[in-house]
């Protein structure tokens, strides 16, 4: 991969880059998902990331480069339906009269998606600190017990935590 930033791209760039790569690209996802749909999607969907960042490989680094935003698409799209199923199983456990509308379905699966994201961004101690506390309802010193560390680090993983929510929640 280029090794700062690529090149902010022009659409006969990214036209080119498309006509060199497309076939290329889709044949390769298709190979690895075994569903030709599917990997039409996210060959699509990986040029219309770049058309978005207007963000296009160095000279030679087009497939790999193309290569890791698809991966990164398909692992996105494997969490999302990670989630989903997840949320539609604890739905099926509900009276048929408390099941949520569909918008409040897609409302609640989003909130999930940038919850996980951002969990997933957090470092392993901060996290496991964040659940510790918010899902287990344990203290600080408790918590600095299980993961043998002080309750000042504690306090700092929250810190670290509760920053990470915030960006969250604000960065819209």
């Amino acid at each position: 991969m280029s090794t700062a930033f690529p090149e902010p791209a022009s659409h006969a760039q990214l036209g080119a880059l498309y006509q060199d790569h497309h076939g290329w690209l889709q044949g390769w996802l298709r190979r690895r998902l075994g569903d030709r749909e599917r990997a039409a999607d996210i060959a699509q969907d990986t040029f219309l990331r770049l058309l978005v960042t207007r963000r296009l490989p160095g000279v030679g680094e087009g497939r790999s480069y193309l290569a890791q935003i698809a991966r990164n698409l398909v692992i996105d799209q494997w969490r999302r339906q990670r989630i989903e199923q997840a949320y539609l199983e604890s739905l099926a456990a509900l009276p048929e009269p408390e099941t949520p509308c569909l918008e409040t379905r897609a409302i609640v699966i989003e909130t999930l998606l940038r919850i996980d994201t951002m969990l997933d961004g957090m470092p392993p101690r901060v996290r496991e600190a964040f659940l510790l506390s918010q899902f287990e309802g344990l203290t600080y010193p408790q918590i600095a017990e299980r993961l043998q560390v002080s309750v000042s680090s504690v306090q700092k993983y929250m810190i670290r935590a509760i920053q990470a929510c915030y960006q969250v929640l604000y960065a819209e």
